[in-house]
């Protein structure tokens, strides 16, 4: 039985190599050398070609996605180095963030129009030039900016894996390499929190970007060598409007949500911001309504396996990611523990997280991607009811518990989630759709982030530590709306 699984898998190897490395429509179908030689590596090697291009893959979306939370914990050392203050330094999180999610449409529609390898490539190459640059910044601005591009172009490598993944794997196989690729867009984020303090410490800031740099190259390298190129489509243009229209308007709706708590969710520079990206948005529907080509198909948010497992996601990364940012202030300022002991507690979730995440393939199969998204959902929602009773006495088991819930809760949902939206779109739209998720997604965790905080900060009346229990039952909430849209969904036949 062994023999008969990995001769379907060379089997499957084969027909993925003639697909991806198939040439543009116009070409001459040859079998390349470069082709015979990865044939014969992956003879020699023994490990399949699916499994290699999926290594490539996840490994260059991990460096990149690392790097942009890297800093969190460590943003008053930068700001000292460059004679700068934290509320400055702190745009070198928040614009790479913004910016990495709202590229990333653009980037997804142009891979879908004309090749994800060139897209991948391209992207990893622009994130690894600013990440040498931002090791040589000479301010607090230029690191910013520097930041922000890198990022930027970091952004095209979630869609375009994505893409090549749903290329590689039949739909009925997709949620368990789904569920590294989860893993990794979500969990390296949270890891780089974790680990930024010890390696900034130990290594310094600049030195971490001089390595991110050249490991962003070689990725370049063995990429172009081991990616075949995804079919391109003629006579499609690109949405520059639409394009322009969904940025802009996603940039100042993130912008004013981010940026609330501090200037005031009620001030006039806020309100401004937040109208104009209303405004965007709106002219971005009119536009797409009467495109040829749109940049977002809105057929897409009347499909029930689109739109709900979309909105179960951002929900679900609204709580994720506003106890992500408040417990470890909740068990410092509330309970006055030591930076090193948060440490130890606050990494029970990307564990947990790590360890459920490959897992959920076989645990969606088993109960179907809606339980799967119910499960995931509730568990978050359990996360956050456990972590709002923390107070003065509680057992570092109970806070490692409640964290174990929302890494495990995401690690089930995510990936059976995102099956069910990739599995309902056409091949030649992955791109975009997965960068519409990354976008949402990241709108839901920015959301969360904010209002979280702001509902922590308007408590602070009735005590640090019940102020904190207000913000986490507010994820609570929204975890409930998760479950509502997840119940929602379709489960795929078997």
């Amino acid at each position: 039985m062994n023999d008969l699984n990995e001769n379907n898998e060379n089997q499957d190897d084969s027909r993925d190599l003639t697909f991806l490395d198939a040439g543009g429509v116009d070409e001459v179908s040859v079998i390349p050398w470069s082709l015979l030689l990865r044939q014969k590596i992956v003879e020699r090697s023994g490990v399949s070609r699916r499994k290699a291009t999926l290594t490539v893959l996840l490994s260059c979306v991990f460096t990149v996605s690392f790097m942009i939370t890297l800093l969190v914990v460590s943003l008053k050392t930068v700001a000292d180095d460059l004679n700068s203050s934290t509320s400055v330094i702190s745009w070198a999180i928040t614009a790479p963030m913004l910016a990495f999610g709202v590229v990333g449409p653009a980037f997804g529609k142009v891979g879908d129009l004309w090749g994800h390898k060139r897209v991948f490539v391209g992207g990893l190459l622009i994130a690894g030039i600013f990440s040498l640059m931002t090791a040589f910044s000479w301010s607090a601005s230029s690191m910013i900016v520097f930041r922000t591009l890198s990022a930027a172009g970091g952004s095209a490598l979630g869609p375009a894996a994505m893409a090549y993944i749903n290329r590689m794997f039949d739909p009925s196989e997709r949620v368990r390499p789904l569920g590294y690729w989860s893993f990794v867009t979500a969990g390296a984020p949270v890891i780089g929190v974790v680990a930024g303090v010890p390696l900034v410490s130990i290594f310094g800031w600049r030195t971490i970007f001089l390595i991110q740099a050249p490991l962003c190259l070689i990725g370049c390298l063995v990429a172009l060598w081991l990616l075949g190129d995804t079919e391109r489509r003629k006579n499609v243009k690109f949405d520059i409007k639409g394009a322009i229209l969904l940025g802009f308007g996603s940039v100042l709706i993130l912008l004013a949500i981010n940026r609330g708590p501090s200037w005031g969710f009620g001030s006039s520079r806020t309100l401004v911001v937040a109208v104009f990206g209303v405004a965007a948005l709106y002219f971005f529907v009119r536009v797409e309504q009467v495109a040829s080509d749109p940049m977002l198909p809105l057929k897409w948010f009347r499909t029930r396996n689109v739109a709900f497992p979309v909105m179960s996601q951002a929900m679900t990364n609204f709580a994720y990611m506003g106890g992500f940012l408040l417990v470890p202030q909740l068990l410092e300022n509330g309970l006055g523990y030591t930076t090193s002991h948060i440490g130890w507690l606050i990494i029970a979730r990307p564990l947990v997280f790590s360890l459920v995440a490959p897992l959920s393939g076989r645990i969606a199969m088993r109960i179907g991607e809606r339980n799967a998204g119910v499960i995931g959902a509730c568990a978050v929602l359990a996360s956050m009811l456990t972590l709002s009773q923390v107070s003065v006495g509680s057992s570092d088991f109970m806070i490692a518990f409640g964290l174990s819930l929302s890494g495990m809760g995401l690690g089930i949902a995510s990936p059976a989630l995102t099956a069910l939206l990739v599995n309902s779109v056409e091949n030649k739209d992955l791109g975009v759709a997965s960068a519409t998720q990354q976008l949402l997604n990241q709108m839901g965790a920015v959301l969360g982030a904010a209002v979280m905080v702001g509902v922590h900060e308007a408590t602070l009346g009735s005590g640090v530590i019940r102020s904190y229990s207000f913000a986490l039952l507010t994820g609570a909430l929204s975890s409930g709306l998760g479950i509502f849209a997840a119940s929602a969904v379709r489960s795929s036949r078997r």
